[in-house]
């Protein structure tokens, strides 16, 4: 079940002031119309409240994370561009075999990556809660567990937890990164990414959509300050923090502004409109040229336990 928000910043504390109101133009789940907040003192962006309604009706079972449709020109550029990154972290752990844990992995692309990237990878395990991706990740030879993090145990430790565009999506990040790293074995790390609230686009659509929102399934969306205050509150650290490229939003922002103004119409999940692939190449490019010198609307963040 959702969670029941109010006007305080689950970051900070602090009240929150209105920042947009947005609905799900995305997937078209609901027409209501949902009240984000920010928080004047650490940028955090949230939604003031949300009605009891069942998980699987805001994520449907065409939900990019469910279909496993990884085969398209984008998402192999994509796959290519993130198996550098990841290369570049596991390369730097100390063990002869990793075990990798996926939150919210859906059918297991990212682990195919990270399998791709090291072959010291032995064992990996997803949770999600979609029985159509658990027949998909199972075949590609990944355990599955059907339930949310609030639920999972395991006994096992894992080298590598894997927690991608998952914490925005639950109503308590700081208890769900301190109940990974329980699982965290001694040297291991966690892998974060998350929206970055304090971003051009950001600024430039909140007024109209920003794909950054991902409405109603981002709960809570983070500024640089926000996090690193955020997980201050954990018994873990960060390790590394940076920018990376959020064509998807810059995709989905500019859609939905064409749709407001009846420039184009498109009834299917915006993932799947005939220009996302054009366009995911151009912001991919144009932000991952301007990662090293401003803020882009995506983070990646390496976490480690406390030495």
């Amino acid at each position: 079940m959702l969670f029941q928000s109010n006007s305080i910043c689950p970051i900070c504390a602090a009240p929150g002031d209105g920042w947009c109101i947005a609905q799900d133009w995305e997937y078209r789940t609901s027409a209501d119309k949902y009240d984000y907040l920010k928080c004047p003192q650490c940028g955090t962006i949230f939604l003031r409240e949300l009605e009891q309604v069942s998980l699987h009706s805001i994520y449907p079972p065409n939900y990019y994370s469910f279909s496993g449709k990884a085969s398209s020109t984008v998402f192999q550029l994509k796959d290519w561009w993130d198996r550098r990154f990841f290369r570049s972290l596991l390369k730097k752990l100390p063990f002869d075999s990793l075990a990798v844990l996926d939150v919210g992995g859906g059918t297991g692309e990212v682990l195919d990556t990270l399998k791709k990237a090291d072959s010291r990878i032995e064992y990996t395990e997803i949770i999600d809660i979609d029985s159509n991706a658990k027949s998909q990740a199972m075949v590609k030879g990944h355990v599955y567990c059907q339930t949310t993090i609030e639920n999972y145990t395991s006994h096992r430790q894992f080298h590598v937890i894997l927690l991608l565009n998952i914490i925005e999506h639950v109503a308590n990040p700081a208890e769900i990164i301190g109940h990974c790293g329980k699982m965290l074995a001694q040297g291991g790390i966690i892998i974060i990414k998350t929206p970055n609230v304090d971003s051009l686009d950001a600024r430039l659509f909140k007024h109209h959509y920003w794909g950054g929102l991902h409405c109603p399934r981002h709960w809570i969306l983070f500024s640089e300050f926000s996090l690193r205050t955020m997980v201050r509150s954990t018994n873990l650290q960060i390790r590394k923090l940076v920018y990376t490229q959020a064509a998807p939003f810059w995709v989905w922002s500019i859609i939905n502004l064409a749709r407001k103004k009846d420039i184009y119409q498109h009834k299917k999940p915006l993932i799947e409109h005939p220009l996302f692939g054009i366009l995911s190449v151009f912001f991919a490019a144009f932000d991952i040229i301007r990662s090293s010198i401003s803020k882009t609307s995506q983070m990646f963040i390496v976490l480690t336990g406390s030495e």
